[in-house]
């Protein structure tokens, strides 16, 4: 659960957020503008409370490609808090913002790669009608299966070759591996404006070039825990394997009023409780 102090907190069900693509972006139409007097809201998103301990799973198939460095298991990446308490990978974002900036989204979040049975990036942002390249580096197996705002369910069976699906429907998209890796797991937002950014390993994030005036900003983390476990069919061996399934995620919104060439201050906090 989230801190409530001067925040709204909405939890959503996850089968239901992936579904409602309201839920995690802003769906009136956008009208792109020159921002000639436009400021920057800035802020970090912070864990409070008790550390959490990360949540790992073994890596029992393709440990050769796996798990290069012996490790064992693979940390899911659901939750990353940095030794200064910074929570990455949390999506910030403007809500119902109509008008502004161009999309100038970062080319790096708008390609997958599958490295050593990990989807890198972890969160991708690709802009609405806009290209998702995709490629595994891994001379495995792999398979993209994607649920929510796109449905597709892509293998992989060469190393280095890109395939590319535009996304048509806004909202979030479930990635995960059927070819038996079964902690690999992401997730595609998809979207109609650029007031969007994912918080660093210091849980800091920056939005710049917004036209002055009121907003609500939005702070989303996916869930971090473990909801319920189910059995899932290896493609590559035919035989069943164990699938996590993650409680819902969480979404704080807060106000915050921008004012030219100014800059406005948003800070969010997390926690187990």
């Amino acid at each position: 659960m989230i801190k409530r102090a001067r925040s709204l907190v909405l939890p959503f069900a996850s089968a239901a957020f992936l579904l409602a693509a309201t839920s995690a972006i802003p769906q009136a139409a956008y009208e792109v503008v020159t921002v000639n007097d436009g400021g920057t809201i800035s802020g970090t998103v912070k864990w409070s409370g008790a550390p959490v301990k990360p949540l790992t799973i073994p890596i029992s198939k393709n440990q050769d490609v796996c798990d290069p460095e012996g490790a064992k298991t693979r940390d899911l990446e659901r939750l990353v808090v940095g030794g200064d308490g910074g929570v990455a990978n949390t999506v910030v974002y403007l809500k119902d913002v109509s008008r502004g900036k161009a999309m100038d989204l970062p080319e790096a979040r708008r390609t997958l790669d599958q490295k050593h049975c990990r989807y890198v990036p972890h969160i991708s942002l690709v802009p609405l009608h806009g290209d998702f390249m995709i490629k595994s580096s891994d001379p495995i197996l792999h398979t993209v299966q994607m649920t929510g705002a796109a449905s597709f369910n892509l293998p992989f069976p060469f190393q280095n070759q890109y395939i590319k699906r535009t996304l048509e429907e806004p909202g979030v998209i479930d990635l995960k591996c059927n070819a038996g890796h079964t902690w690999m797991n992401g997730i595609v937002i998809v979207v109609r404006q650029p007031y969007i950014a994912l918080t660093d390993e210091h849980g800091a994030f920056r939005l710049t070039d917004v036209p002055p005036g009121n907003y609500e900003i939005v702070a989303w983390h996916e869930g971090w825990k473990v909801a319920r476990e189910a059995q899932t069919l290896d493609v590559g061996t035919q035989q069943m394997t164990k699938r996590y399934f993650f409680t819902e995620p969480v979404t704080i919104v807060k106000k915050v009023e921008v004012k030219p060439h100014a800059d406005a201050g948003v800070n969010f906090q997390l926690s187990a409780q």
